[in-house]
């Protein structure tokens, strides 16, 4: 892999942006004008100087979103849905933009970043899709001539905290929904990828948000939890959605149940891909790695946890090595790159130590195993068991275990055995059965015979356990960001006991 310094000598030094927070419709500094700066992490090259936030900030954020929220809520739906149809095309019209900036700031490789475009472009589209679902029902009253009607209203200020590893798709999910729904929301974007999801607050803006609509927050990192806890202490704040660590998400959760303030929880995962003796294995195999090393392991819905029949295990285990083998090291913004740098180097020793710890208690290293400054090759550990930190700890990063099981009820106990439960895999060619192993994983989303890695905007996305809370997706999300409420109206006399 070649060295930083000529990764760094492959592009002109761009000019370092100041990027201000992003309130009632105009850029402003920070309360006290401070600045704080972004680095790339492989070449140490300074990104921009950002707004950090105070308290003060926090809370004129949320009062600018209280402000534009009768307003914005008292739209005829057409209205709310053109300004998220013009949003998906300036996603379009901008997406060179868009995939630079987030490649600067994760280190992301280019196809990773033309993937976030598009996905958080069809966000877009969905959310616009879904401006008349808002919709009530009557309710049969005992009552005569009592109507009951059930009311779909918007929740109101919803604060979206979203991470840096998918920083244009799961920036637009925290606030695209609750948008095409009547909400008015405040961004705090994550301190790895504040340019990118800057970014999608000026789309919104000039697609036609109105003042107050859209809000962005930035901040010095040792400075997230008073910021946080600002935004959901507001009186204001009527929803709070945060994607992240499972660590942070129940800091978060605590702080919802605190203030009575209803939260919606995207955290980790421990992805278990089972694949089932009669499995096909080229097409597990396949899975496997896309869902293993895509964006360098990633993704809360990674596969770290192949657990796979004895009868097959070598066999699969011989066909994963040798694609992982071949995954393309290097920079990433060379085009063949597949797998890039990790985020920065507390990421790559986490993995390494998981790694190390792994080797020390007899895990295989069937291929990888090593890093080389902040990329760390594709790694196959064989004969993981429940002693070795992998097993349970959240790898995020491009490592996968093999576990061996000796028949499909194992194979679930297995994969229920630890404390996350976002995505999971079934691979067999008898669908009847698959369905049956799938049903009994614990787990908020199963693909069988798919990798883990998969989402789409209709559907329902979320985990149970330590994988947090509640869905993100369509149909899913009229739950999560609007308020139902009882309304009657009484026609006639009615009689009263007393």
């Amino acid at each position: 892999m070649p060295s930083p310094e000529v990764m760094a000598s492959r592009r002109e030094t761009p000019q370092v942006t100041t990027s201000d927070l992003f309130i009632d419709g105009k850029s402003v500094p920070a309360h006290g004008g401070r600045y704080v700066e972004t680095l790339e992490a492989v070449s140490n090259t300074r990104i921009a100087r950002v707004a950090a936030a105070t308290v003060e900030d926090a809370n004129r954020a949320v009062e600018a979103a209280a402000a534009a929220l009768p307003a914005w809520a008292g739209l005829p739906p057409a209205q709310r849905r053109t300004v998220l149809q013009r949003a998906a095309e300036l996603f379009g019209e901008r997406s060179a933009e868009l995939s630079a900036i987030m490649g600067r700031e994760m280190g992301a490789t280019r196809p990773w970043c033309r993937f976030n475009v598009h996905v958080a472009q069809g966000m877009l589209t969905e959310a616009a899709a879904q401006a008349y679902s808002a919709v009530g029902e009557v309710i049969p009253s005992d009552v005569p001539g009592l109507t009951a009607l059930g009311i779909r209203q918007p929740a109101g200020i919803v604060v979206g905290i979203a991470p840096w590893n998918a920083p244009l798709i799961l920036g637009v999910r925290a606030v695209a929904m609750p948008l095409v729904y009547g909400n008015t929301v405040v961004l705090k974007s994550s301190e790895q990828t504040p340019l990118t999801q800057a970014a999608i607050v000026k789309i919104l803006h000039d697609a036609g948000a109105p003042p107050g609509v859209v809000n962005l927050i930035s901040n010095a990192a040792e400075e997230a939890p008073a910021i946080v806890e600002a935004l959901i202490a507001h009186p204001a704040t009527a929803r709070v959605n945060f994607t992240g660590s499972t660590k942070v998400g129940r800091i978060i959760g605590e702080l919802g149940g605190r203030y009575l303030t209803r939260v919606v929880l995207e955290l980790g995962g421990k992805a278990p891909l089972v694949v089932l003796a009669d499995a096909d294995l080229e097409a597990a195999a396949s899975a496997a790695t896309f869902g293993a090393f895509v964006n360098q392991g990633e993704v809360c819905m990674s596969t770290e946890r192949v657990i796979v029949e004895r009868p097959v295990a070598d066999d699969l285990s011989a066909r994963l090595a040798a694609r992982a083998a071949k995954l393309v090291v290097g920079p990433a913004d060379d085009d063949a790159s597949q797998i890039g740098p990790l985020v920065h180097a507390g990421a790559r020793d986490h993995v390494m130590g998981l790694v190390e710890d792994a080797v020390r208690h007899g895990a295989e290293v069937l291929t990888g195993g090593s890093a080389d400054g902040l990329y760390v090759r594709p790694t196959v550990l064989r004969h993981v068991t429940p002693d070795m930190r992998i097993y349970r700890e959240e790898t995020f990063g491009p490592v996968v275990s093999i576990i061996e099981v000796d028949d499909a009820d194992h194979a679930v106990t297995t994969a229920n055995d630890t404390e996350y439960g976002l995505s999971a895999s079934v691979f067999c060619r008898d669908g009847g059965r698959a369905l049956d192993v799938a049903r009994r994983i614990r787990s908020g989303i199963c693909h069988i015979n798919g990798a883990t890695v998969h989402d789409e905007p209709q559907m329902p996305f979320g985990g149970v356990g330590a994988s947090g809370w509640g869905r993100f997706g369509s149909r899913a999300a009229l739950e999560e960001f609007t308020e139902l409420r009882w309304i009657t109206q009484q026609s006639g006399e009615r009689h009263y006991p007393i």
